[in-house]
């Protein structure tokens, strides 16, 4: 397929860069934790990152009701509008479901929030073919009052979106990207070669990042940003400043972490203890059926952190990370 070029654009943020999928912060007893997700969100933005990405899996949004989903949406949008200093980042709101109906009222609802996109993630369990994929994005990206970055992770929902899928959606002036968690290199090739300059390829997979950006791409929603957000964030940026090898030594130094984050449990199981571990939460509480991470893979993920230098033998964030972190902000 030769290359897409469109007439129209819509206003959209810059998607460049990294974009923490973030985890929802819950009390012991399962309740939404607003403070601590307030915290959490503050310190992405001091620390780095490049933009924030509420509500998506890692968030746990299956278990959420939809007023929550629309809180978490509200506070990270409040938040990091309270930086004046720094140009505001952009808020990416997940707002997919397996109903086109409830995603089109999900993403207006993100847009009166003041989020700057929508994550849609392909429709699961109902495995609609390519037309009723296409036709359900197109719906949203329609009557959805945000742009759309499209969530492919066939892994997740029994259902991908093939190459010349996307690029057809990719005509559409509000579909400005897509997070690839295909793991289906052929496919992010064809995608990164052929979509519109305009329109956005961010690795869905850590540890495929650096492959993503080699084939063109622009940068990774990362589970690992909820640990480590500006070392994330200088990975992609010195990939687009040409400093590849600094790009290779940062993909390297943190593949581990990339790595135990999808280990012993599914995400963000993982990434809550290491959190947790961090300090960076006050507990790993998860919704089920999630649980939080057993006792041996816990300990295992213990002696990487040390090993990685995030917490000290005594269990505190290690002083490497917490150097990293700007102005001075302890987790």
């Amino acid at each position: 397929m030769a290359r897409v070029t469109r007439s129209t654009h819509q206003t959209a943020p810059s998607l460049r860069g990294a974009f923490t999928a973030l985890v929802t912060p819950f009390t012991p007893d399962g309740a939404l934790d607003e403070s601590a997700y307030r915290r959490l969100v503050a310190w992405q933005v001091m620390a780095g990152i490049d933009g924030l990405v509420p509500m998506g899996t890692t968030g746990e949004s299956p278990t959420m009701s939809a007023a929550e989903r629309d809180r978490c949406i509200q506070i990270a949008v409040e938040t990091v509008g309270e930086r004046p200093s720094r140009t505001r980042i952009p808020v990416i709101a997940g707002t997919g479901s397996n109903d086109t109906r409830s995603s089109i009222e999900a993403t207006r609802r993100a847009a009166a929030l003041g989020a700057d996109a929508a994550l849609v993630v392909t429709p699961y369990y109902n495995k609609p073919d390519q037309r009723m994929l296409e036709a359900h994005f197109r719906a949203i990206a329609d009557e959805g009052d945000l742009p759309i970055v499209a969530y492919n992770v066939p892994g997740r929902t029994g259902a991908n979106v093939e190459a010349d899928t996307f690029l057809r959606l990719a005509e559409h002036p509000r579909v400005v990207g897509v997070k690839e968690a295909s793991a289906n290199i052929e496919q992010i090739a064809v995608i990164c070669r052929d979509r519109p300059r305009d329109v956005a390829v961010l690795s869905g997979d850590d540890a495929a990042t650096l492959a993503v950006l080699a084939m063109g791409g622009d940068g990774v929603v990362s589970v690992a940003s909820n640990e480590i957000p500006g070392e994330m964030s200088a990975l992609v940026h010195a990939w687009h400043a040409d400093d590849w090898a600094e790009a290779r030594r940062l993909h390297d130094r943190w593949l581990p972490l990339m790595r135990a984050n999808f280990q012993g449990a599914p995400n963000p199981v993982p990434a809550k203890a290491a959190m947790f571990a961090m300090g960076l939460l006050d507990c790993d509480a998860t919704r089920q059926p999630l649980l939080p991470l057993a006792d041996a893979p816990r300990e295992r993920l213990a002696a990487l952190l040390r090993t990685l230098g995030l917490v000290d033998g005594g269990g505190r964030m290690g002083q490497a990370h917490e150097a990293t972190t700007a102005d001075g902000v302890a987790a």
